[in-house]
């Protein structure tokens, strides 16, 4: 039998196809731009069919008294979670980080409606399990092949009380390609750094872009488990001079530890969480922002 929840908030955004519909007004216009770069409308369609198609079969599993508002990726910085809410995330895993900043403590789970395009590291689970989800929220049952997982966030706090949280990294810098000036403060030391920024990544960030800096950099030491209460940061491209060093790069963020950081720039400088640069904050001269372990978790259901 299904079970049902309080009400479930199931969190989509847009396809390929849809973005170019809302670029350009109609499908043959958006046909008409992407034959003058030599390329068609067929694979966005041929994707925006099987997402369609994944997504209704996460809709019509659902019982038809259950209370379910959907929301788009879009919404989500105006949208009010409730305590109670079960969260349902239907697409990419990139959509489950972009979910997780505005959550506190919600049970969740990813669904994969296109396995053909999308790996499903975050979203462990195809749309026909729906139901069998639903179940194990509503009456949690080791013997359904399911169990919560809660994963580490980072947060990052300015000295102004504003704060971002991250399921993957947090990325302190200049949000153009110039040099990012700030010092660093960590276990009792302070440097003046010049470089391409920092980021500071959970466990399930460390699959990503801090692996691709770990593996340039032939760091050896093991990364965090996305559970495990531990950051790993890193500074890009440090500049060594006669007022900036190197020193502080690489290291760990541990519970009750933080990582300090002091802007030195006039202008440009900006604090953003998982790649989502619209939702940023400023970063400026005598501006202060630590990154620790957030007190907040994901809570996502994952295979047992």
């Amino acid at each position: 039998m299904t079970g049902h929840v309080a009400r479930l908030v199931v969190v989509t955004r847009k396809t390929p196809l849809q973005l170019l519909l809302e670029r350009h007004g109609t499908q043959s216009q958006a046909r008409f731009y992407q034959q003058t770069r030599g390329q068609t409308l067929t694979a966005q369609e041929a994707q925006h069919a099987r997402l369609e198609a994944g997504l209704s079969v996460v809709m019509a599993s659902l019982p038809s008294d259950q209370r379910v508002v959907r929301v788009d990726r879009d919404e989500l910085d105006r949208f009010l979670f409730a305590p109670d809410d079960v969260v349902a995330i239907v697409g990419q895993d990139g959509l489950v980080p972009n979910v997780a900043k505005y959550l506190d403590g919600q049970v969740t789970f990813g669904i994969n409606p296109d396995p053909t395009t999308y790996d499903g590291v975050l979203c462990r689970f195809v749309p026909h399990q729906t139901a069998a989800l639903l179940s194990f929220v509503a009456a949690p049952n080791r013997a359904a092949g399911m169990l919560v997982r809660p994963l580490t966030m980072a947060e990052a706090r300015r000295e102004d009380g504003q704060v971002l949280r991250s399921l993957n990294e947090v990325f302190v810098g200049h949000r153009t390609h110039q040099s990012a000036k700030y010092r660093i403060t960590v276990g009792g030391h302070t440097e003046r750094h010049s470089s391409s920024g920092l980021i500071c990544a959970t466990g399930t960030g460390a699959t990503g872009w801090a692996r691709s800096i770990a593996q340039q950099r032939a760091i050896t030491e093991a990364m965090p488990a996305p559970n495990a209460p531990r950051l790993a940061w890193f500074v890009r491209e440090p500049f060594p001079s006669v007022t900036t060093g190197t020193e502080l790069n690489f290291g760990f963020v541990e519970p009750g530890e933080e990582l300090v950081l002091t802007s030195e720039m006039g202008e440009g400088g900006t604090v953003f969480a998982d790649g989502i640069e619209s939702d940023r904050v400023e970063f400026l001269d005598g501006q202060t922002v630590r990154i620790t372990l957030a007190e907040h978790r994901l809570n996502l259901v994952v295979p047992a």
